[in-house]
């Protein structure tokens, strides 16, 4: 399989992939250029017609196979990019493919899989039990398998994103930053930018809880990962393949790894430059090229992120976006103790100044001190963190930093409540109000001392209005005044005293739940 570094030039300067594939644009990214101080150019492999460039390596290696092997059909293993290369590749030569994909990738891959005429079979939870079925098919069945990352042809298909980079962008680059899964992308593009201008930084980046290729090349040999996290699907690859494990230990400047809150980050920032959603492992270049730049010492060449995929399941857009600011550190999340008493919250809020809030999470717990849960946005990052925990310390607050807590990020956060006993009079009221500064501290003045918050959630949707859950304790004599003050700070509102899914789980006193007609129909 080893091949000379000429031999790899030659077949990246003569891969047969713009049969299929497009030579995707290099483009500027000014907002996240001028915050780091850097030219960002972004690499939109998320362009190609499976949108992913996995298209360019496996239609270069089923183009140079024989007439026999293709007629035998085709076979491969994938989380998802591959497959639909393979599939599209396929169709376009007129072959029978089978593609076996691990039983966790999303649902858009495997359509998209489908769609292209790719005979889907469902196999294992990761990549490498896909692979051995699909390994024992082949064998079974006498298919010619494509492998996704450890072939010459492969990586030469891929290496062809080297080449248009340094076609599009003539002037210096510091460094170009590339995902690694298998290591095919990595090792095709660096092998050809090394050769080409070997003073300019090819960079591999992989997940913290993925990386198989850094693990690899820290001791010198290919290892096997124990596990693998599953959020950058496109990447999670337990053993660098040997092909790729020699170039990329050649060829790679450096291996950075970054977390998932990084990754959800560079989501958004693809997204707020242009417009363009990234799967996870796309954005991963991206968030690698960002901690390399945290370092400081830029020289004076471009930075250049590959954007390898956009294949990404819709629902996932509300976990991305909860953990992009915190992965940007505009967001700090912290478990405060407030006293017990009508007016904490107010004086809290007011402890904070003008910053937004977030996110706050209550319920009320009998005794003399209240637990809770709060979401900051910061626009000073840690810095600006660490001196609003020290100045709410300083005014008798007990504080606990929550933000790098992944339990917490994950799971604490939406279960902050239940039932309590000896709650009398609680009513529940959904809210909307105005999402700007002192919104939420007008809310607070409106009720004073005379009513007692004892649940509360308010989460930021980046919409112009804000949402509020609030159980606040009104005695039946109080009605009348609380309706009047409810009138006078005019917010919309609704009372769901009598909501099912309240009286499931946190109504004080359970009572019977509506029946379903009664329960969407809203109280006056």
């Amino acid at each position: 399989m080893f091949e000379a570094v000429h031999d790899y030039i030659k077949k990246i300067l003569g891969a047969r992939v713009y049969d299929v594939a497009v030579e995707s644009p290099l483009d500027p990214m000014p907002r996240l250029s001028q915050r780091l101080g850097a030219q960002v150019l972004l690499k939109r492999e998320d362009l190609q017609p499976v949108f992913s460039f996995k298209i360019r390596g496996a239609y270069n290696k089923m183009a140079s196979l024989g007439a026999d092997a293709l007629a035998r059909g085709v076979i491969c293993a994938s989380a998802g990019n591959h497959a639909q290369g393979v599939a599209l590749a396929a169709k376009r030569l007129g072959v029978t493919a089978v593609i076996v994909m691990p039983r966790t990738t999303p649902a858009i891959k495997v359509e998209g899989v489908k769609s292209r005429g790719g005979q889907v079979v469902l196999h294992g939870d990761a990549f490498d039990e896909a692979y051995a079925h699909a390994k024992t098919l082949e064998a079974e069945q006498g298919l010619t398998f494509i492998h996704p990352y450890d072939d010459p042809d492969v990586i030469a298909g891929q290496g062809t994103i080297g080449l248009e980079i340094l076609r599009q962008h003539g002037a210096p680059i510091e460094a170009v930053f590339v995902p690694v899964g298998g290591g095919g992308l990595a090792a095709g593009v660096a092998t050809f930018v090394k050769f080409m201008r070997p003073e300019t930084k090819v960079i591999g980046v992989e997940p913290a809880d993925a990386a198989s290729m850094k693990a690899a090349i820290e001791a010198d040999e290919r290892v096997i990962l124990d596990s693998v996290g599953l959020f950058a699907d496109g990447v999670a690859v337990r053993q660098a393949g040997e092909e790729t494990f020699r170039l990329c230990r050649q060829y790679l400047d450096e291996v950075i790894t970054v977390d998932t809150d990084a990754i959800c980050a560079a989501v958004k920032d693809v997204f707020d430059d242009t417009r363009a959603m990234s799967e996870p492992s796309g954005a991963l270049a991206l968030a690698g090229l960002k901690e390399y730049a945290a370092r400081g010492s830029l020289g004076a060449g471009s930075l250049v992120a590959i954007n390898s995929g956009a294949n990404l399941n819709f629902d996932r857009l509300r976990h991305i976006a909860e953990r992009a600011e915190i992965g940007e550190r505009r967001e700090a999340l912290l478990a405060v103790t407030i006293p017990e008493r009508a007016g904490s919250y107010r004086a809290f809020i007011r402890a904070l100044g003008r910053r937004a809030i977030t996110e706050f999470n209550y319920r009320y717990a009998p005794g003399a001190e209240a637990q809770i849960f709060v979401g900051v946005q910061l626009s000073g990052g840690r810095p600006e963190k660490e001196a609003m925990v020290e100045e709410l310390r300083r005014l008798g607050y007990a504080v606990t930093d929550l933000t790098d807590n992944e339990v917490a990020k994950l799971h604490v956060r939406y279960m902050v409540g239940g039932r309590v006993t000896g709650l009398a009079d609680e009513r529940l009221l959904r809210f909307e109000f105005p999402e700007r500064p002192g919104a939420l501290l007008k809310f607070l003045d409106s009720l004073g001392v005379t009513w007692n918050i004892s649940l509360f959630h308010y989460r930021n949707h980046g919409a112009d209005y804000g949402r509020v859950l609030a159980g606040i304790q009104v005695p039946e004599s109080e009605r009348g005044r609380f309706a009047a003050a409810l009138a006078e700070l005019g917010y919309e509102h609704v009372d769901e005293t009598d909501n099912a899914a309240y009286r499931l789980f946190l109504d004080c006193q359970p009572r019977a739940v509506p029946s379903p007609a009664a329960a969407v129909a809203p109280a006056a």
